[in-house]
């Protein structure tokens, strides 16, 4: 029977295990294991494929069956750590330099491993992300953003492979101070901010942006021209999020949408379920995201 692995982000396995429920046959600290079909898991930071367990010889011997299974491999360091460096010495070098936005996440397919005892390992030749355990760091912006809010616009474009383009429309609901915003504008997308509160003023004057001094939830679809993208980060509980999101799906007046899904308190899985089952969501957690997740309609 196949079996999957789920790579909880740092500090929330108890969210995935929730999620994941009793599927569960087997835990390695952030790392949960099931067995059948692989199923949607938001709090994944990745998704290890067909695992094979496998036993090891020797040093050598571990690196010669990881590269019959595939070139690129990234270490998830569980135990016997200094016999795992060694394994890794062994294999081809996988560069995890930060990625300069709006470069392209890798393509090549990259595996992953760990072992759990000195004379045998985990092993998927196949991840669902491309990046090292699901982590995406990017060469920063210290000047221009006027908070670091813009890192999981980046990372959820970067993941998407879309991105706002000159000619396109983007509207930015809860927009203040103005990150997400900074990152459409930058991109050549002309951009109608909205909140209540101020944006930058540095924000304010990039071309192409546009401010509305409301809440976002007092903006009707229809008040607006159709958009390419909505962009939405707005601190509310989700049942309200959930009515903005409703209402501008079946207004069919915006192409694509990512917003953030936040918790204030406990997890609340059934609005996470509730989200899952309007048309054309998907959910998981980003790197740079918090008790949060990102909607993604694409």
């Amino acid at each position: 029977m196949a079996l999957t692995g789920y790579l909880a982000p740092e500090g929330l396995e108890h969210q995935l295990e929730q999620e994941l429920g009793e599927a569960v046959t087997a835990r390695h600290q952030r790392l949960f294991l099931c067995e059948g079909t692989p199923r949607s898991a938001a709090f994944a930071a990745n998704t290890w494929f067909d695992i094979e367990a496998i036993k090891i010889a020797s040093i050598g011997n571990a690196a010669k069956q990881l590269r019959a299974r595939g070139r690129n491999w990234v270490n998830y360091p569980l135990l016997h750590h200094r016999r795992a460096a060694l394994i890794k010495d062994k294999l081809p070098a996988v560069s995890l330099k930060a990625l300069s936005f709006p470069a392209p996440a890798p393509s090549a397919p990259l595996g992953s491993w760990c072992l759990i005892a000195p004379d045998a390992m985990l092993a998927a030749a196949r991840c669902e992300s491309p990046l090292a355990h699901g982590e995406a760091r990017f060469v920063e912006d210290r000047a221009g953003p006027p908070n670091r809010a813009y890192l999981k616009l980046w990372e959820a474009l970067t993941l998407a492979r879309l991105y706002p383009s000159p000619g396109e429309l983007c509207l930015d609901l809860g927009a203040s101070p103005g990150g997400w915003t900074w990152v459409a504008a930058k991109l050549g997308a002309s951009v109608i901010a909205v909140d209540k509160a101020p944006l930058d003023p540095r924000i304010v004057r990039m071309p192409g942006v546009t401010t509305r001094q409301n809440s976002a939830f007092a903006i009707a679809p229809e008040d607006l021209p159709p958009v390419d993208w909505l962009f939405c980060d707005v601190i509310c509980y989700p049942k309200r999020l959930y009515g903005l999101i409703e209402r501008w799906i079946g207004s069919g007046r915006a192409r694509r949408m990512i917003c953030t899904l936040k918790f204030q308190g406990a997890t609340d899985f059934a609005a996470i379920e509730a989200f899952r089952k309007l048309p054309g969501i998907q959910l998981r957690h980003l790197h740079h995201n918090r008790h949060e997740l990102t909607l993604f309609r694409l």
